[in-house]
């Protein structure tokens, strides 16, 4: 009987030790994706002050958070008493818990812009993709990118100086970087073309495989005519990106485009 009832208390501790660890991890989780999404919109470190308001938590306990974070991978300090940065591992975490989790970012002006723009009559596939690429820079404010699987050395863009105006290429090298990125096109090329199961894929950083493009993302989604994969869309942008928004556009232009070109019959088109 006695045996029992430790058993039975030993199973109740260990039960309520799981629960904490487990609100304690996704503390810890949450206070990562807090101090990410306010880096996004800010491009400077976070101090944990601003992240303890919005846990309603002390400084005290959040700096005990970020040390943590940072001591596994995820967070790092660019100078001595400076607020928190997300590292490659930090940002890796972040999208990919966004991918399986976001919800539609786009607002109905949003989605009613895009549709009027596949309005106008358009005979040149090449034309088609140009717009596209446009019309992506112009719904997400960086470099809309978009390609042809039968073009083997093609590529559309357009944003160029959206992407200029973020803080990360206020630095003249860096703005060299992403002008090589597109003058070198064989990489990009590549990437567009690397195996695609995903809806959407996001590479970040080191991902790239690519030292020009260190500290850029490229998400990309695909287009299809009548249920076969034709081509990619893509957004390139710096890694401190709005990832919600910029995955719903991709998703939204997707289903636009492949109903575009699902009505008008390839052969019709004049590439």
């Amino acid at each position: 009987m006695l045996k029992l009832l430790f058993s039975s208390l030993l199973l109740r501790v260990l039960k309520f030790k799981m629960v904490r660890d487990i609100d304690y991890e996704s503390r810890r989780r949450a206070v990562l994706t807090a101090t990410i999404n306010r880096y996004i919109k800010e491009a400077i470190p976070v101090a944990s002050e601003d992240v303890a308001r919005d846990f309603d938590l002390s400084s005290a306990t959040i700096r005990n958070i970020f040390g943590e974070l940072e001591e596994e991978g995820y967070l790092t300090h660019p100078y001595t008493s400076a607020g928190r940065i997300p590292t490659y591992k930090g940002w890796r975490c972040y999208v990919d818990s966004l991918i399986s989790t976001v919800t539609p970012q786009l607002l109905n002006g949003e989605k009613k812009q895009i549709v009027n723009e596949y309005k106008s009559k358009v005979y040149r596939l090449e034309n088609l993709l140009e717009k596209t690429s446009e019309i992506i820079s112009t719904v997400t404010h960086y470099v809309g990118i978009t390609s042809f699987l039968g073009w083997q050395d093609k590529f559309f863009y357009r944003g160029m100086s959206f992407i200029l105006e973020q803080p990360e290429f206020q630095d003249f090298k860096r703005m060299q970087l992403l002008i090589k990125v597109f003058e070198e096109r064989s990489h990009l090329l590549s990437i567009l073309k690397r195996n695609l199961k995903e809806k959407v894929k996001i590479y970040i950083d080191q991902d790239l495989g690519y030292s020009e493009m260190e500290n850029f993302a490229l998400v990309i989604s695909s287009y299809s005519v009548k249920d076969k994969p034709k081509g990619r869309l893509a957004v390139l942008g710096p890694v401190r990106m709005e990832y919600n928004h910029i995955i719903s556009a991709l998703e939204y232009i997707s289903e636009v485009l492949t109903d575009t070109l699902s009505n008008k019959e390839e052969t019709k088109w004049r590439e």
